[in-house]
């Protein structure tokens, strides 16, 4: 039988091994050959200290340096929705995880090949499972193993940014919401008491509410309270007794989870609702010297994160910690999802100088 090759191609341009990433499948839970060809490439360059821990690669360059920087980026997708392999259509590149993140990850791959001395050390990580419930996140298990590996004076997350900074994110919470009822024949309904039906205020209440909008340090961040799941029902005869709604909560990073639960509560009040899945925001952090440095460095714009990411695990550890990456936000997770060719390129090349220090 012949070996695989489990490699990637790290002379390759920074879009043609976006698409060789494309092209190799990794939904989360499922992200191990990627993460194998990830770990093969970087154990091939001599200069650095490589990890692996599940299907998480760190790689660390340990030059003495004043200051370390960390790169991170996950190598998960949400699932293929008829959008690998790759193609292009001009300046686009077509697929799943073009935009979030596999064009970030391409970067953060180049710039380990091509930059041999940096004036920062250099950490890149490599993770799985960003994509699902914070309990399988492959970041929060390094954490867990071995904080250490974590610990930079800035890290930056190459998500989907546009080509500019985003500074912190919005912490998320799922909840559910029940409703009761009881259980009759279809054909007898005035006998029972519809579950389903039962949920109408509980999306009335969603349908009514209005969101916050709260500015942090010249970042605007917008909250939003939405069901994303229904079931109930038991059979096309029978009135069901039992219905839930699932509802996704995205604050402020001025809330804490624990705030944020209580307005839910408080939302729902007469409902009886259980948390299910929580990640606290990040404050933008500007202020921190590493973190306007970083942004001075890279001149170019800073908006709000509208989204979690993995900037708050960081944050949490007092690591000031940003967003930016080459990916369109609005793309991700999109049937039609893709990233545009130019702006990958600027990305490299935008934190290439930084690490090089072509740029003060």
């Amino acid at each position: 039988m012949p070996t695989l090759d489990l490699s990637l191609d790290l002379s390759l341009d920074v879009v043609s091994l976006t698409r060789a990433l494309v092209d190799l499948p990794s939904v989360s839970g499922n992200e191990r050959a990627l993460a194998d060809a990830v770990e093969t490439s970087l154990r091939g360059l001599d200069r650095l200290e490589v990890r692996r821990d599940g299907d998480a690669v760190v790689a660390r360059t340990s030059l003495g340096r004043d200051e370390r920087i960390v790169l991170a980026g996950h190598l998960d997708t949400v699932p293929i929705a008829d959008n690998v392999p790759s193609h292009d259509d001009g300046e686009l590149l077509y697929g799943c995880g073009t935009s979030d993140m596999k064009s970030g990850v391409a970067v953060m791959l180049r710039l380990a090949k091509t930059i041999a001395e940096p004036v920062h050390d250099v950490t890149w990580i490599f993770y799985d499972n960003e994509e699902v419930e914070s309990s399988r996140n492959g970041l929060a298990r390094l954490a867990r193993n071995d904080r250490s590996l974590l610990y930079g004076d800035i890290a930056v997350l190459l998500e989907p940014t546009g080509g500019v900074v985003e500074a912190g994110c919005q912490g998320t919470m799922r909840v559910t919401v029940p409703t009761t009822g009881q259980r009759a024949h279809s054909a007898r309904s005035w006998l029972g008491t519809n579950a389903i039906h039962a949920a109408a205020p509980v999306l009335a209440r969603l349908e009514a509410y209005t969101a916050r909008t709260v500015d942090i340090d010249d970042c605007t961040y917008r909250e939003g309270l939405n069901a994303v799941r229904i079931a109930g029902g038991v059979a096309g005869n029978v009135i069901p007794d039992v219905c839930e709604v699932e509802v996704n909560f995205r604050f402020a990073p001025d809330r804490s989870v624990e705030q944020a639960a209580q307005h839910v509560r408080e939302v729902f009040d007469g409902f009886e609702i259980t948390v299910t899945d929580s990640a606290a925001g990040a404050l933008p952090g500007l202020s921190d010297p590493a973190a306007a440095a970083f942004v001075a460095a890279l001149g170019v714009g800073v908006q709000a994160k509208l989204g979690w990411t993995d900037v708050a695990r960081f944050a949490a550890f007092g690591i000031p910690a940003v967003n930016f990456g080459p990916g369109d936000p609005n793309l991700a997770h999109k049937r039609e999802e893709h990233v545009r060719m130019s702006t990958i390129r600027e990305s490299e090349t935008v934190l290439a100088a930084h690490l090089t220090g072509a740029v003060a």
